[in-house]
Parts: structure tokens; sequence; C-alpha cells
């Protein structure tokens, strides 16, 4: 395991890689490394030679001072569990490395219009700017590569395909799914904030998802009342305040202007005890999109998730 800190030192240490003819898999985290990132490590692992973590808290995504400062953050842990995953570079480079001259506003940054711009990126202006350029950095300076993302954030996920296909970086951007606690909370890493009765009361997400779904499967092919489903879960609790509650198409995240029909994602977001939280549900299909005659039904294709986005095409 190598510890580096300096972007020169990383892209060398990459780059001495590839030149032996070893492939190399990147998974880019802001630390705080859990359950979820280790799968990650483990799947690039399987299916690279070099496996290089990064660990970096991106100041430009946050729109909230106080949620920069209060982020976790663990670096020898992360070391510890990257290491234990299967990787052999550890990437921890400080603010002023990334960014020279900060807090000064970079000159250059990188904007993905229309997928960065709705549901997260309107609730937190300013947020998908920060996650494409730190992104776009780390790509570059990681150089030819597989790089992987969870599937949980599936808005960030589906900006940085559009990224790395519009500035032809050379990576194959892979989507892993959602690893989650026993009771189906989504592992994340601001979970650790959460005190007990809002960790319990963060449920409510998967809950709301699962209205959704079954709203699906009863038949429902309207946006409002899928969506009026899995907002009702969210007001359950008083600790949980909502955000949204949408289905979206799966590839676009636009909203349906018609009846739900082809791939489409089911997708929310809250603060529950004033910790910010995400989460989605795999992709689901309707029968017309499959081609199937009578009666449309939805299927819920978390199963297939892996099938119809294995991360092979940018």
């Amino acid at each position: 395991m190598r510890v580096i800190t300096t972007t020169a030192g990383f892209a060398d240490a990459l780059e001495a890689e590839r030149a032996t003819g070893r492939t190399v898999g990147l998974v880019p985290t802001m630390g705080a490394l859990h359950a979820g990132h280790r799968s990650l490590v483990e799947r690039a692992a399987a299916e690279c030679d070099v496996v290089a973590v990064t660990v970096f808290v991106n100041p430009l995504q946050f729109g909230d001072a106080t949620d920069l400062a209060t982020y976790p953050r663990d670096l020898d842990g992360d070391v510890a569990l990257a290491e234990a995953a299967g990787a052999h570079v550890v990437f921890a480079p400080s603010v002023e490395e990334m960014y020279p001259g900060f807090p000064e506003p970079l000159q250059t940054s990188v904007h993905v219009a229309a997928l960065g711009d709705r549901l997260e990126g309107a609730s937190r202006p300013g947020h998908f700017d920060g996650v494409a350029t730190v992104v776009a950095k780390l790509l570059s300076l990681a150089g030819r590569c597989r790089a992987y993302f969870g599937d949980k954030d599936y808005q960030q996920l589906a900006v940085v395909r559009r990224m790395a296909t519009d500035l032809s970086l050379p990576v194959t951007v892979v989507g892993c799914p959602t690893v989650r606690e026993p009771d189906g909370l989504a592992l994340s890493s601001r979970n650790v904030r959460l005190s007990p009765p809002a960790r319990k009361a963060a449920l409510a997400l998967r809950r709301a998802l699962d209205a959704g779904l079954g709203a699906l499967a009863a038949g429902e092919r309207d946006a409002g009342a899928v969506e009026a489903a899995m907002r009702e879960e969210l007001t359950v609790d008083p600790l949980v305040e909502a955000d949204y509650a949408v289905a979206v198409d799966a590839a676009t995240l636009a909203p349906f202007e018609g009846p739900l029909q082809g791939e489409l994602r089911l997708l929310v977001a809250a603060l529950v005890g004033g910790v910010r939280l995400i989460d989605n549900d795999g992709t689901v299909v309707t029968d017309a999109a499959l081609g199937a005659s009578g009666e449309d039904k939805a299927t819920d294709a978390r199963g297939l998730v892996a099938a119809a986005y294995n991360g092979e095409e940018r």
C-alpha cells in the first residue's frame, strides 16, 4: 500500500503501472469509508491489476460551510479499509494540492447541463459543478482506467458518465449496486451523524421507495400518484423533512410528461434530524419497454440493474 499526497506523484505512479502492462481501477471517494466503499474496491480489485482509492473531501461541492466542516474524516481508517479490500494506492491530497490558491475561486470548472441542474443540483446549487470538476481532475490524473462509483448516488453517476463521454476521457465508468444495512438503510458516510432517533426515522426513505414500487406494481402509471405515495412515507416522522420524491427517466433523469413508461428510476431525498440523505431504487422497466403484449405491468428490476447499467459504456 502506498499513500500519495501529490498530484504529480499520483499520476506518475499509475502511469508507471500501465507502462508494465497492468490495468488500473480507480475508486474516487470523500473518505469515511464504509462497507459500500469496500464493495467498490473489491469489484475494482477483481477486474483490474492495480487499484487506486482517492480520499479527498472536495470543498467545491459543499454549499454549506457547516456541512463541510462536520463531514467525517478518518484517513487512517480509510487506508486500512482500502488495503484490506485490495487497494494498492491511496491518493489523499490536501485542498491546496488539488486547488492551488484556494479559497480563491477557480478560473476553470466543469458544468454538466440538464443532468446536473435538476434534483440535487436544484436543491444544492453548484454541487454538481464541484463534483464534475473534481472528478474530471481525478480522472485526468489517473489516466486510462476503469472508475467505480456507487449506484446509491445515482444522479452523480449519471453526471460523471456524461462528463466522461463529452470530454472524451479515457475511462470506463462502472456503476455498482447500492449496499444496505440489514434493515434497508442505504450505507452513507453521513449515517454516522444520525442520532439514534434519526437513524430509525431514516428508514422512511426506504419505505418511500417501496411505496412507489408498490404503486407501480399495482398498475399505477401517473407520475403524480406514484410520487404522492412516496412522499406520504416521508411525512410520517417529524424528524424527516422531505426534499423530493420523484419518478424520472432512468437515462436522462427528466420528469415524465405523460404516463410512466419505459425505463424509470425512483429517487428520494430528505433531511433526517438535520442530516441530508438520498436514496433510489433499481431501474424499473415496464413491459411496454420490453415489447411485451397484453396488460402493461411494472417489473422491479433491482436484480437487472447490472445488466441495464453494467458500466461498459461511458
